[in-house]
């Protein structure tokens, strides 16, 4: 593990690991990455705050800098909830979530599983028919390293299986273009006279 490497999982783990995207980045990690590099400002991050901004200058050895306006404004971390009664199965809060911390099914009532949930609000905007409502997160929940934790892990492995999913359909569009392309075999002539011949025998029995 090289140094940046090493200081960006440092970094890393002073983040909330709401994968909020606020920060400008696609995920904790990428913006801690660009931390690590001196690539990125250290307040970038509104579910971090001005407490998880005085842990980075901490860290990193920097001034201690008020939240960037432009990535958002601090406010106590919030968990979804859908009003299922509303909720008209389109799955659009599924593919938004980064966490898979909601399950459903095509046109089927979907749930958050109030533990996965990390916060992150940006299902809210993709549901067509806002049936989605933000409640306090409680504070346990906030301050608890484990439920971060498990908010990485899962956002990996979310991470892994899209990665998976669009080289399996890449695969399988190279392999149907190929198919497509493939000129076909000419037949081989004497193979061709054969089966004329065998033709003509079986029409004339």
């Amino acid at each position: 593990m090289n140094d940046v490497t090493d200081l960006a999982t440092r970094i890393d783990a002073l983040l909330p690991q709401t994968q909020c995207e606020q920060c400008g980045f696609h995920g904790c990690r990428p913006y801690a990455e660009a931390m690590a590099r001196g690539d990125a400002p250290i307040n970038r991050c509104p579910p971090g705050g001005a407490a998880g901004i005085a842990k980075l200058a901490a860290l990193l050895g920097t001034p201690v800098l008020p939240l960037d306006p432009a990535h958002g404004v601090e406010k106590p971390r919030t968990l979804a909830r859908i009003v299922e009664a509303d909720c008209i199965g389109c799955t659009k809060c599924i593919q938004a979530c980064p966490v898979d911390a909601i399950v459903g099914a095509a046109k089927l009532m979907h749930t958050v599983v109030p533990d996965q949930c990390s916060g992150c609000e940006l299902c809210v905007p993709a549901c067509p028919v806002d049936c989605i409502v933000l409640e306090p997160m409680p504070l346990a929940q906030v301050d608890d390293p484990a439920h971060a934790e498990a908010c990485r892990t899962h956002f990996q492995r979310r991470e892994v299986r899209l990665a998976r999913e669009r080289d399996e359909r890449e695969a399988e569009l190279a392999a149907r273009k190929a198919a497509v392309d493939t000129p076909a075999t000419p037949q081989n002539p004497v193979l061709a006279a054969l089966a004329r011949a065998r033709a003509k025998q079986g029409s004339r029995a």
